[in-house]
């Protein structure tokens, strides 16, 4: 069973940056697509952020592009999400995914989630 954790979440003023973390199981990040999502009030809907795949492409939210950026290490089994120049729009929680390949985008629907960290931008 795939495992993940994510860390790095807070609260932060409008204009900063945070970096979240996602701890996977072995192999995980190597052999699976993987990617950042968040639901934000009040639709609460989970939205894709950004995607990596295993060639290490990646794909962003138009919200985000310029603002985040989504890599791994293959070798720590750990996902980050960079996020700089954060909204108070970007307030929500944010979820570590992955699913097997084929990878697609945003829209691929992902099997194996973490618990969740909030992210809170203030004005």
């Amino acid at each position: 069973q795939v495992r993940l954790v994510e860390s790095g979440g807070g609260s932060v003023a409008a204009g900063g940056s945070l970096q979240l973390s996602c701890t996977a199981s072995e192999y995980t990040p190597r052999r699976r697509c993987m990617g950042w999502f968040r639901r934000r009030a009040p639709v609460n809907e989970r939205e894709g952020v950004a995607t990596i795949d295993t060639r290490g492409l990646t794909t962003y939210a138009d919200s985000v592009k310029g603002r985040f950026s989504v890599s791994k290490d293959n070798a720590k089994n750990i996902l980050w999400l960079q996020m700089n120049s954060l909204k108070p729009e970007d307030t929500g929680m944010y979820y570590c995914g992955t699913t097997p390949p084929p990878c697609g985008g945003l829209d691929l629907q992902y099997k194996d989630w973490g618990q969740g960290t909030q992210v809170t931008v203030s004005s």
